[in-house]
Order: C-alpha cells, then sequence, then structure tokens
C-alpha cells in the first residue's frame, strides 16, 4: 500500500463499527486477545479515530483524559498497512489533536500502555517507559509510557 491516510476523529457509528472491525481483526484475531479485555467501557467516553488510505479504513486509536494525564489507547493499523508508517501517522494525528485541546488546568502528559514489541515505536515518538512490566489482561506484557508536553 502506498500513499498517506486521512485521519480523522469519528463522528458517526459507522465509523466507530470501522474501528471496532480494526481493533478485532488486530488484537482479537491475530494476537487472541479476549474479547472481553478488547471492548471496554473506556469506547464509551473515549474519542476514537480512524484512518483512511483511499477509502479503505486501514488505521484506528482512541484517547481520553483521565485526572492525571491524556490516555492514548487501542492503536491497531490492519496487517497488509503496516511498515507503512501509518501508525506513526496516527499517533502523530492523536499527539498533535491532545495538544490542540488540552487547556489550562488540564493535565500537560500523555500515558499509553505499550507492548513489550512496541516499546521502541513510541520511544521514537518520544515516550519514555516508566514501571515494570505487565500483564493488562490481554495475556500479553506491557510497560507504562509517559510524554510530558508543555502548551
Amino acid at each position: 500500500m502506498s500513499g498517506s491516510p486521512e485521519f480523522s476523529l469519528v463522528q458517526t457509528q459507522a465509523d466507530l463499527d470501522l474501528c471496532y472491525e480494526i481493533r478485532r481483526a488486530v488484537f482479537v484475531v491475530e494476537q487472541s486477545v479476549p474479547l472481553s479485555e478488547e471492548f471496554d467501557t473506556i469506547d464509551a467516553k473515549a474519542t476514537h479515530v480512524l484512518g483512511r488510505l483511499a477509502g479503505r479504513a486501514v488505521a484506528t486509536g482512541r484517547l481520553y483524559r483521565t485526572g492525571q494525564a491524556w490516555r492514548i489507547g487501542r492503536i491497531a493499523v490492519v496487517a497488509d498497512a503496516r511498515g507503512a508508517g501509518y501508525g506513526a501517522s496516527l499517533m502523530r494525528f492523536v499527539m498533535a489533536h491532545i495538544r490542540h485541546i488540552a487547556t489550562e488546568p488540564d493535565p500537560h502528559q500523555m500515558e499509553l500502555d505499550a507492548q513489550l514489541s512496541a516499546i521502541s515505536f513510541y520511544e521514537r515518538l518520544g515516550f519514555t517507559a516508566t514501571g515494570p512490566e505487565f500483564d493488562d489482561g490481554s495475556g500479553i506484557l506491557h510497560r507504562k509510557m509517559a510524554l510530558n508536553f508543555g502548551k
């Protein structure tokens, strides 16, 4: 695949369903994450992002605010679109959106739980691993990562 995906904040149920389809394919089917762990109550309060390439849904992620930080999660790119930089483009879109909407007294920290295999990916985007390895319930080891940013 080539070209640059177009990213947008999800506004419709149809687009949210596309995000869920990507997550189901990547996490549930490919990585064997239990369905009950993949979809949670956070989905209802999160802002979801969808990336399309030539009209096809290829990437997704979500973000939400906690008391202490902006949480980023469920970053996924469909198998045949990986390796072209779409995950990094998605993350840059999400990070730029957070910087844009964060106001005082909002937290100025982004956090995520990275699968061990993805730590270097997030480090290249400026995140730093913090804390020990843990299983988030998916059966896959993760580490917390954080990025402080200023307005």
